[in-house]
């Protein structure tokens, strides 16, 4: 009997310590200030990018129980990309996923990740970038206040007109063509013989339908999703310019993270890498034949006349980056990756 009872006794203690250890542990919990965080970014709410945020955001609550919450701005709401980022290194954001060329003007190795026609697939594209490019990067925006946490997406660059279908490197001679300020991106139109204009993003739809510029050269589901159809003929699946969104945090919020939430954010940023990632992969023949349904005529040419152009659109981003070293340097971190099983 005795014995019974004393069983009895180490049971309750046992269980009255679980309850109080619990209470305890909610109460800590609720006493804990949330982290409220504001990650920006220049995607539309429906695309790859834009549902990669979305999902990056609620998954981060989950797992941290509420501790962590991300209030997303999509579609430039807080400004063009670089107003973004130095609004991220000035610490009125949080977090930014940022364009290369963005990004390249406070680590040129960045601006190399663009040189036209270096990736020749995206399983390429993503392998340079999670692998020796992350290792080569990953501190050199320490400095900035920032910290890289990896690269998403956004696809190959396209080149569209409203004026001639594209079939050879001839074809773009003469047309204005718009591209963004980013000089491998320019000088890789200009190596084409365009006329290179530089207009915002955001007035790029007018310009188009209004006819101050002849074409514009974008990844598939940003010409889908913003319509650019409506103002566009033809579409030339060149895929002349890798580009990735970059997810960057500021360091000041970032040193305030526990090492589990740190953890937490890198897992998530790669999980919603990787939906990004699949979307936009296996959605570009799902893009083209949209855009075919509306209208455009697609030419597929032989990127190789291209590419055999773009001499002096090497020359110009050598110069902006300002050492060769570090282009001959990427050029053998993507040849060896290519070339290893």
């Amino acid at each position: 009997m005795k014995k019974s009872i004393v069983v009895i006794l180490m049971v309750l203690c046992l269980a009255l310590t679980t309850v109080f250890a619990a209470a305890q542990a909610e109460t800590a919990a609720a006493a804990a200030p949330v982290i409220n965080m504001k990650l920006a970014h220049y995607a539309a709410v429906d695309h790859p990018g834009g549902i990669a945020a979305k999902q990056f955001a609620e998954n981060v609550q989950k797992r941290t129980n509420g501790a962590i919450k991300i209030e997303v701005y999509p579609n430039n709401e807080l400004g063009a990309p670089d107003e973004m980022l130095e609004q991220n290194i000035q610490g009125v954001v949080d977090m930014t996923l940022g364009t290369q060329g963005s990004l390249g003007k406070y680590s040129t190795k960045f601006a190399v990740v663009m040189l036209p026609f270096v990736f020749d697939s995206y399983d390429l594209a993503y392998k340079v970038l999670d692998g020796p490019f992350y290792n080569w990067i990953k501190d050199d925006l320490l400095s900035k206040g920032l910290v890289f946490i990896g690269s998403w997406d956004y696809g190959f660059r396209n080149l569209t007109n409203s004026v001639r279908p594209i079939n050879s490197p001839d074809d773009v001679k003469g047309l204005k063509i718009r591209t963004p300020g980013e000089i491998q991106l320019q000088s890789c139109m200009e190596a084409l013989g365009a006329n290179v204009q530089t207009i915002a993003f955001n007035e790029l739809y007018l310009s188009l339908k209004q006819g101050t510029v002849d074409g514009q050269e974008n990844p598939l589901s940003v010409i889908y999703f913003n319509k650019y159809y409506e103002a566009q003929k033809y579409l030339a699946i060149t895929n002349h310019v890798y580009n990735s969104m970059n997810l960057v945090v500021s360091k000041k919020v970032w040193d305030k993270l526990s090492a589990e939430n740190q953890k937490i954010l890198r897992e998530e940023s790669a999980n919603a890498a990787q939906t990004m990632r699949n979307l936009i992969k296996s959605s570009d023949a799902d893009y083209i034949a949209k855009l075919e349904k509306q209208g455009m005529i697609v030419t597929r040419p032989n990127t190789a006349a291209f590419a055999a152009k773009m001499d002096s659109s090497y020359k110009a981003i050598s110069k902006y980056v300002g050492d060769q070293a570090i282009i001959d340097q990427f050029l053998k971190m993507v040849s060896d990756t290519k070339n290893s099983k």
